[in-house]
């Protein structure tokens, strides 16, 4: 993370603080350091996760393509190689619950197994939460 290739992605911060301000926002994954980016859960130390919770696919969606974040995605190619495989995955969630790092990487298997599902899905096919 203190590599020069990747200086521009210390917009890290603000986006989060973005997201953390975001409506519909309810809860994100991160360490005592205040980011996601000390967590490893991956046989590849160099995969960095970031896990977070909103109360509706509208809300996450927003914030992905309509706020100061689209500009950090747009250049993710700079900073990231392209993943082989799933690397995100939403889930409908009870209102209580916060997920886990190891659900995550249950629902990534599963999209790349199964393709989007009540389950695991994709922004492009989206599941309608729940009745319950």
């Amino acid at each position: 993370m203190d590599s020069a290739e990747i200086a521009d992605f210390a917009a890290l911060d603000t986006i989060n603080r973005l997201a953390d301000e975001s409506p519909g926002f309810i809860w994100r994954l991160q360490t005592e350091a205040g980011d996601a980016t000390g967590i490893h859960p991956f046989d590849d130390g160099l995969i960095i996760v970031n896990m977070s919770v909103t109360d509706s696919i509208e809300c996450l969606r927003a914030f992905t393509y309509t706020s100061a974040h689209t500009a950090v995605m747009s250049r993710r190619r700079e900073w990231f190689e392209k993943y082989a495989t799933a690397y995100m995955a939403p889930w409908w969630i009870p209102a209580d619950h916060r997920p886990t790092i190891e659900e995550a990487k249950e629902r990534l298997a599963l999209l790349d197994r199964l393709g989007p599902t009540q389950d695991a899905f994709t922004f492009r096919a989206p599941f309608a939460p729940p009745a319950s």
